[in-house]
């Protein structure tokens, strides 16, 4: 059947996911270490959580994704597309000095996370549609995997290494990982999906029946309280650190 799990679409899966969370979780760490070691203000680290409104928002672009994707070869050059694109603006950042070209990081990064995002869209898409129901489950757990994965590397891993090799050296090799993982999806033929009619594709009104179902508003406002709070704490936890004296190879072992 064409939504039979197995281990080849699984790992697939798993890789598009750690792909896309490892640079972010090592731009959203090594940025504000950076920064709080170069005096800034702790106000404009924590704007720099900004950084992260591609992922926040990107729903409003979602259904231009759905709207294009029939069948699986479209959700793959929607991944592929935006992977690489991620892959070359991060190999980009690498022959930027941090002090001197700190606004251009900043700018690269954030179109970078655009494309995760997209890519994360298309991704997400593809799960749903070439799993049944009863093994979405499956392959909800390589999306935590992933993330997981990804933020400890990314954010505790990879900083080990930075101290090591720096910037300029530790990117390329971060953009090359991107485009890598990309393999088990080119070369993966068991992903299979039913191909959608035009009235299963996204609508703008699909916006307005989500806001108006009844006891969304509830859901909303406990999520992004709870999520509020516990992003706050942990994006002032690693300048906080350097406050108290770590260098980056110590936040790099404690955060991984």
């Amino acid at each position: 059947m064409w939504f039979k799990p197995t281990t080849s679409k699984l790992v697939t899966f798993f890789c598009l996911y750690i792909a896309q969370s490892i640079p972010m979780s090592f731009f959203s760490t090594v940025i504000p270490v950076m920064m709080r070691q170069e005096n800034f203000s702790l106000a404009s680290i924590g704007l720099l959580q900004l950084i992260k409104l591609p992922w926040i928002l990107k729903f409003l672009w979602s259904p231009l994704v759905d709207r294009n994707c029939v069948t699986v070869s479209h959700y793959k050059k929607w991944i592929f597309s935006s992977e690489l694109i991620y892959a070359v603006l991060i190999f980009s950042v690498a022959f930027l000095d941090f002090k001197e070209n700190f606004t251009t990081i900043l700018v690269l990064v954030i179109i970078s996370f655009v494309a995760s995002a997209t890519q994360d869209i298309a991704t997400d898409a593809l799960a749903v549609l070439s799993f049944s129901r009863k093994d979405k489950s499956l392959v909800n757990s390589m999306q935590s995997m992933g993330s997981f994965a990804g933020a400890m590397l990314g954010g505790g891993a990879l900083l080990l290494l930075f101290k090591q090799i720096g910037w300029n050296s530790l990117l390329p090799c971060l953009a090359v990982f991107v485009i890598i993982a990309l393999a088990p999806l080119l070369f993966n033929k068991e992903i299979a999906i039913k191909e959608k009619s035009p009235a299963q594709k996204a609508k703008r009104m699909d916006f307005y029946y989500f806001f108006t179902q009844k006891g969304i508003w509830k859901q909303i406002i406990f999520l992004f309280l709870y999520y509020a709070g516990l992003i706050g704490i942990l994006a002032m936890l690693k300048p906080y650190m350097v406050d108290l004296g770590y260098n980056m190879q110590e936040i790099g072992i404690m955060s991984g």
